[in-house]
Protein backbone atom coordinates (compact mmCIF):
# COMPACT_ATOMS: atom_id res chain seq x y z
CA UNK A 1 0.00 0.00 0.00
CA UNK A 2 1.39 3.52 -0.75
CA UNK A 3 0.82 6.05 1.56
CA UNK A 4 1.77 10.17 1.16
CA UNK A 5 2.85 11.77 3.96
CA UNK A 6 2.99 15.88 3.88
CA UNK A 7 5.49 17.98 5.81
CA UNK A 8 6.24 22.14 6.09
CA UNK A 9 2.91 23.68 6.61
CA UNK A 10 2.25 25.94 9.59
CA UNK A 11 2.25 30.25 10.72
CA UNK A 12 3.75 32.41 8.87
CA UNK A 13 3.04 35.89 8.38
CA UNK A 14 2.86 37.88 5.26
CA UNK A 15 5.61 38.03 2.90
CA UNK A 16 7.26 34.83 4.63
CA UNK A 17 8.39 31.50 3.34
CA UNK A 18 7.51 28.24 4.01
CA UNK A 19 8.54 24.82 1.96
CA UNK A 20 6.15 21.75 1.77
CA UNK A 21 7.41 17.90 1.69
CA UNK A 22 6.04 15.17 1.07
CA UNK A 23 7.13 11.55 0.79
CA UNK A 24 5.85 8.43 -1.38
CA UNK A 25 6.39 4.99 0.72
CA UNK A 26 5.38 1.45 -0.07
CA UNK A 27 4.99 -0.81 -3.33
CA UNK A 28 5.70 2.14 -6.31
CA UNK A 29 6.42 0.93 -9.32
CA UNK A 30 6.87 3.77 -10.97
CA UNK A 31 6.13 7.52 -9.90
CA UNK A 32 4.48 9.85 -12.74
CA UNK A 33 3.10 13.34 -12.01
CA UNK A 34 3.33 14.40 -8.71
CA UNK A 35 1.47 17.70 -7.30
CA UNK A 36 0.21 20.01 -4.52
CA UNK A 37 -3.57 20.64 -4.54
CA UNK A 38 -4.79 23.25 -1.53
CA UNK A 39 -8.41 23.87 -0.31
CA UNK A 40 -9.77 26.98 1.16
CA UNK A 41 -12.64 27.16 4.04
CA UNK A 42 -15.68 27.48 1.40
CA UNK A 43 -13.75 26.80 -2.05
CA UNK A 44 -12.86 24.05 -4.28
CA UNK A 45 -9.94 22.54 -4.36
CA UNK A 46 -7.57 23.38 -7.13
CA UNK A 47 -4.76 22.51 -8.32
CA UNK A 48 -1.59 24.66 -7.23
CA UNK A 49 1.49 22.96 -8.80
CA UNK A 50 2.55 19.74 -10.59
CA UNK A 51 5.58 18.27 -11.76
CA UNK A 52 6.35 15.17 -14.08
CA UNK A 53 8.65 12.35 -14.35
CA UNK A 54 10.10 14.51 -17.08
CA UNK A 55 10.61 17.53 -14.80
CA UNK A 56 7.91 19.73 -16.46
CA UNK A 57 6.00 21.67 -14.82
CA UNK A 58 2.96 23.72 -14.34
CA UNK A 59 1.42 26.21 -12.25
CA UNK A 60 -2.00 28.40 -11.41
CA UNK A 61 -1.42 31.74 -12.24
CA UNK A 62 -1.86 33.28 -9.08
CA UNK A 63 1.46 31.36 -7.28
CA UNK A 64 3.21 31.36 -10.47
CA UNK A 65 6.82 33.45 -10.01
CA UNK A 66 6.42 32.69 -5.77
CA UNK A 67 6.28 29.37 -5.98
CA UNK A 68 8.56 26.77 -6.96
CA UNK A 69 7.92 22.78 -7.29
CA UNK A 70 10.48 20.22 -7.68
CA UNK A 71 11.19 16.43 -7.10
CA UNK A 72 13.68 14.10 -5.56
CA UNK A 73 13.09 10.82 -7.73
CA UNK A 74 15.61 8.72 -5.47
CA UNK A 75 13.38 9.69 -2.44
CA UNK A 76 9.74 9.73 -4.18
CA UNK A 77 9.17 12.91 -2.60
CA UNK A 78 7.81 16.35 -3.87
CA UNK A 79 8.88 19.56 -2.83
CA UNK A 80 6.97 23.06 -2.81
CA UNK A 81 8.98 26.11 -1.94
CA UNK A 82 6.53 28.96 -1.10
CA UNK A 83 7.93 32.64 -1.14
CA UNK A 84 6.32 35.86 -0.76
CA UNK A 85 3.51 33.77 1.30
CA UNK A 86 -0.10 35.83 1.03
CA UNK A 87 -2.94 35.58 2.85
CA UNK A 88 -4.91 34.59 0.41
CA UNK A 89 -2.49 31.21 0.27
CA UNK A 90 -3.82 29.99 3.09
CA UNK A 91 -5.91 26.61 2.75
CA UNK A 92 -4.91 23.11 3.39
CA UNK A 93 -2.76 21.49 1.08
CA UNK A 94 -2.42 18.34 -0.44
CA UNK A 95 -0.35 16.10 -1.69
CA UNK A 96 -0.99 14.30 -5.04
CA UNK A 97 0.84 11.16 -6.91
CA UNK A 98 0.02 9.78 -9.92
CA UNK A 99 2.11 6.74 -9.86
CA UNK A 100 1.83 2.73 -10.62
CA UNK A 101 1.53 0.21 -7.58
CA UNK A 102 1.53 -2.98 -7.47
CA UNK A 103 -1.45 -3.95 -9.32
CA UNK A 104 0.27 -2.70 -12.24
CA UNK A 105 -2.37 0.32 -12.95
CA UNK A 106 -2.11 4.21 -12.30
CA UNK A 107 -3.60 5.06 -9.54
CA UNK A 108 -3.92 9.09 -8.09
CA UNK A 109 -2.90 9.14 -4.01
CA UNK A 110 -3.48 11.72 -1.85
CA UNK A 111 -2.22 12.94 1.19
CA UNK A 112 -4.17 13.70 4.40
CA UNK A 113 -3.15 17.65 3.81
CA UNK A 114 -1.08 19.97 5.68
CA UNK A 115 -2.74 23.45 7.38
CA UNK A 116 -0.56 26.96 5.60
CA UNK A 117 -1.81 29.56 7.66
CA UNK A 118 -0.47 33.06 6.40
CA UNK A 119 -1.14 36.02 8.61
CA UNK A 120 -1.23 39.74 7.83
Amino acid sequence: QVQLVESGGGLVQAGGSLRLSCAASGRIISTRSMGWYRQAPGKQRELVAVITSGGSTNYVDSVKGRFTISRDNAKNTVYLQMNSLKPEDTAVYYCNADLVDSDYRSHDYWGRGTQVTVSS
